[in-house]
């Protein structure tokens, strides 16, 4: 079984498989008669193959336990795929190199800080979604149309994450 400790998510870290999507660090500007900070082209969107088109949806997922053990990783071969945490829900980022198969060596784990969100680029194989601590609400941007748009490899990996030395739980 592969083992990993989830690091903190940075652009850096992460640019191999795609785009952290954080105001924090983006670059902005005003409008609506200066009213609104627009955080703008955050991700680049990719939809590929027959009758492809972007959709928007609410992903509302359960929060799981650390550590967290996946038996496989999914990705998407015609289209990215973006979350972005609605209520600065953290969660686990797995992700491996987009190809054929799945290297272990190259598997890496990461946390973000709840303000966080992620663009897996097509191809880009990661986990399920996995929040920590409460249930959570993210908008999703990825691909629809024609085509097997998702494939699984197995893999047997736990993944924890450390915060102040201590793995966090699931709260009740």
């Amino acid at each position: 079984m592969l083992e990993l400790v989830a690091q903190p998510l940075t652009a850096e870290a992460f640019a191999p498989f795609g785009d952290v999507i954080d105001t924090r660090t983006s670059n902005s500007f005003a409008i609506n008669a200066g009213l609104t900070q627009r955080h703008h082209d955050l991700a680049k969107v990719e939809t590929l193959g027959d009758n492809a088109h972007p959709l928007i949806s609410i992903f509302v997922s359960q929060p799981i336990t650390t550590p967290l053990e996946l038996t496989f990783l999914e990705r998407h071969p015609q289209g990215s795929q973006a979350f972005m945490p609605l209520h600065e829900e953290r969660f686990i980022v797995v992700v491996a190199p987009a190809g054929e198969t799945v290297d272990p060596a190259e598997v890496r784990a990461f946390v973000t800080d709840g303000r966080q969100g992620v663009n897996y680029r097509a191809g880009v194989w990661h986990a399920i979604q996995s929040v920590l601590e409460r249930e959570g609400e993210f908008l999703v941007v990825d691909r629809g149309g024609d085509g097997n748009n998702c494939d699984e490899y197995p893999l047997d990996l736990r993944i924890t994450h450390k915060d102040d030395g201590k793995p966090r739980e699931k709260q009740p």
